[in-house]
């Protein structure tokens, strides 16, 4: 079996696991693709259509069967695209190795809290409009700065604000993350795209593996997965993030 192949039935696999938590794939893609070999800016580009695509793909078929939560996710999409470039900003102003060490810490915490279930399991329904726009847009300030700062997507802090934050059910959490997740990687390809040639050749066929498992995910999620369930697999993420930006800040990669 070819390495083409294995490579695709990959990223349905991946595409699968991460839209069931609220993520696209792009978290594991890029690192998968360098590691592979591919040069950074296909690498790049290819994660971000890759996870367009999932995400795109699994918020769909929530959106279908009204897990999203449009009236949170805007405000919040909208706050974190303008605080983005800010945090870019920040990056080359700042030593970033104790920023680095500070958010490790974080997320550890973050993944031990999340494998404990939240104390009642309740929607976010009682909250006031203006409440939850007003939270919608202090998170999704806080997700553009971390993820422009740290030059990875804010998705993966998504999640875990809106459930302990804003108290939304856990699989609301993560449908509506999937729908956010689907601006910030549009715009992060169209970039890429506009200064560099796409390997089509590649990206279409891994787009169909990849659209294919934010469908499995998102079934899968939305039926059978229950929010432990969904905090345990996302709470593995955020250990696998913290353990990635501990090794950033002491080895510089």
């Amino acid at each position: 079996m070819s390495i083409t192949v294995l490579l695709i039935a990959a990223i349905f696999v991946i595409a699968l696991v991460l839209t069931m938590v609220g993520l696209g794939g792009g978290l594991i893609f890029s690192p998968l693709f360098v590691i592979l070999g591919f040069a950074k800016t296909d690498a790049a580009s290819a994660s971000l259509f890759l996870n367009l695509i999932a995400a795109a793909s699994a918020a769909y078929t929530y959106a279908r069967k009204k897990m999203v939560d449009f009236s949170l996710s805007i405000p919040l999409i909208v706050a974190s695209s303008l605080a983005a470039p800010l945090g870019s900003f920040l990056n080359v102003r700042i030593d970033l190795k104790p920023f680095l060490m500070i958010m490790s810490f974080v997320l550890a915490i973050a993944g031990v809290r999340m494998l404990m279930s939240p104390a009642k399991e309740v929607g976010n329904a009682d909250l006031s409009p203006t409440t939850k726009v007003a939270g919608g847009i202090v998170i999704g300030a806080c997700i553009g700065l971390m993820g422009g700062l740290l030059g990875i997507g804010g998705g993966v802090f998504v999640v875990p604000l809106l459930i302990y934050v804003l108290k939304t059910p856990t699989k609301i959490a993560a449908a509506s993350s999937t729908f956010i997740v689907c601006f910030s990687s549009l715009t992060g390809f169209l970039g890429y795209a506009s200064m560099a040639e796409i390997n089509w050749t590649f990206i279409l066929p891994a787009a169909v593996a990849s659209f294919a498992g934010g469908q499995a995910g998102a079934r899968i999620m939305s039926s059978r997965l229950k929010g432990k369930s969904i905090r345990a697999i996302f709470s593995v993420i955020l250990f696998v993030l913290c353990a990635k930006l501990l090794h950033r800040s002491f080895i510089g990669l």
